[in-house]
């Protein structure tokens, strides 16, 4: 029967052949196929630009549908014109106002024997058809970018108990270019998750206009069909970079059919390479991975005479959006009550951060990151302090302090310790003994200054009597310096008080007694 088709799988193993340098003759003769039929196929083998790696990727129906299409327009002139005008339109149609009505005027004006508007797009959609067998769609540079986490995993070994740690495979794709982003990462955790879509925006350098993630709880608290809820660190990091995150609807792959097609191209030309090495850190992997996929960008895409990385640098990274200078910090966050000392308390570190005072037993919800604390009251932030690791830390801001407790907010030891020094080197020795017997310099920060208010009321004199006498005594408190202030010890001399010597009397035993 003529223009029958011959067996996709005889077909697959001719353009192996052919692709491994073997003649047409000894095709025809090995596989007893006529030698027109094998060149037939070789010329549209050819034509569509098509590999090796096209043919595994594509089923055998894909390859008869692909086939069949172009058996007649191989043989027609003004077709195969047409099909060397295609690729060039596909990516006009990706420029921001570019329309198939411009384009086609373009190509009437240069052939005004070719075809009208309705044929035009007939073929141009049959010719979409074939280069891109899942639902074909028109993406505009800078537009979007999808992200996905690959089925399958890849693994470390960790050096020193030689245990082998799974690691996950992390994609992103530029919908208009085909740009691509591999890295591997150690889970599908939130911050995990987070970092990796830093790292594609930063390789892509530039942000577009919105991220499509899958509907991973990384990324998506709620899945809904109108409405997805979005994480909160998500949020903020597209606030952050000033883009959208736009879901990918549950159920429906083809909204994300662009990066799964990644994917799979991505385990034929990333993964078969690295299932024999043997990697021993996160680093040593990506390393290899990035190597793979500059080879990867730079390959020629199907049917077309220009690779990703070109489309990329050509018409795609001048319409993403620029960088900020710095790079996205996740914030975690916390509630508290605020204290009475005006201080909320951040419990991971242990420290204490000052906020007006206005809010005083009010219930503030704190953002932290490595590096800064913002404390919200109501949706409004009302303080904003450089994040301590030290625990115990005050950071005070004296802004925050009504009048009458700003004196409270600068009590430290060291100014306890220059006042005590101040009246008398005894005042200051016995404030420092104070301060070194707490756990904690704050826990004794109103003994001392219940002492050296003394000074006022009984004088100088008899604070640093007292502070001699209690000194002797070893006992370091503000109950200590209390007693003998009002028993009035203080003014006993402590030399006379040591040098009393005992009564003669018959009742009592000398020395002798006990030799």
């Amino acid at each position: 029967m003529a223009n029958k088709l011959t067996d996709m799988s005889k077909i697959r193993k001719a353009l192996k052949f052919y692709c491994s340098g073997k003649s047409k003759l000894f095709i025809s003769n090995y596989l007893s196929l006529s030698r027109n039929t094998v060149k037939k196929y070789i010329t549209l083998f050819d034509a569509l630009g098509l590999n090796v790696e096209d043919l595994e990727q594509k089923s055998d129906a894909d390859l008869e549908d692909l086939f069949s299409q172009s058996t007649l327009e191989s043989t027609n002139p003004m077709l195969e014109k047409l099909h060397s005008f295609f690729p060039k339109m596909e990516r006009d149609l990706k420029k921001v106002g570019v329309t198939v009505q411009h384009l086609w005027e373009e190509y009437y004006k240069e052939n005004p024997d070719g075809l009208k508007s309705s044929q035009f797009r007939y073929h141009f959609k049959n010719w979409s058809n074939r280069v891109n067998p899942v639902m074909h769609m028109n993406h505009k540079a800078g537009d979007k970018m999808y992200v996905d986490y690959a089925g399958k995993t890849l693994s470390i070994i960790d050096e020193d108990t030689g245990e082998i740690k799974e690691v996950q495979f992390f994609v992103a794709i530029l919908g208009a270019s085909q740009y691509t982003y591999a890295e591997a990462s150690t889970s599908q955790q939130k911050e995990d998750f987070v970092t990796s879509v830093e790292n594609a925006i930063r390789f892509f350098g530039g942000t577009p206009a919105a991220i499509v993630p899958d509907n991973l709880k990384s990324a998506v608290i709620k899945s809904s069909r109108f409405e997805p809820t979005i994480n909160e660190t998500l949020a903020d990091f597209a606030e952050h970079y000033q883009t959208t995150i736009l879901p990918a609807r549950a159920y429906k792959p083809r909204d994300k059919s662009l990066v799964e097609g990644a994917v799979k191209i991505l385990y034929r030309r990333i993964y078969v390479h690295l299932r024999e090495q043997k990697f021993f850190s996160l680093d040593q992997l990506n390393e290899q991975i990035w190597n793979l996929l500059e080879v990867h960008n730079k390959r020629k895409l199907t049917a077309r005479p220009y690779s990703r990385l070109e489309l990329f640098t050509e018409d795609e990274k001048k319409e993403l959006n620029p960088l900020p200078q710095e790079r996205f910090e996740i914030k975690y966050q916390s509630f508290a009550t605020v204290m009475q000392n005006g201080h909320v308390s951040l419990s991971v570190d242990k420290n204490f951060y000052s906020v007006p005072y206005q809010y005083l037993r009010k219930k503030v919800k704190l953002l932290y990151t490595k590096s800064t604390i913002e404390i919200y009251y109501k949706y409004n932030r009302i303080a904003t302090h450089p994040r301590h690791y030290k625990p115990y830390v005050y950071t005070t801001n004296p802004d925050h302090m009504a009048s009458t407790h700003q004196f409270v907010a600068d009590w430290s030891a060291s100014r306890f310790l220059d006042w005590a020094s101040g009246i008398d080197p005894s005042v200051g020795e016995f404030i420092m003994k104070i301060i070194d017997s707490k756990n904690h310099p704050e826990q004794a920060y109103k003994s001392c200054l219940g002492i050296l208010s003394f000074e006022k009321k009984v004088g100088k004199q008899r604070l640093i009597n007292a502070c001699k006498r209690a000194l002797d005594y070893k006992i370091y408190n503000y109950k200590t310096i209390q007693n003998i202030l009002e028993n009035n010890l203080d003014r006993i001399d402590l030399e006379s008080e040591t040098d009393l010597e005992l009564p003669q009397h018959d009742n009592i035993r000398g020395k002798n007694y006990f030799k």
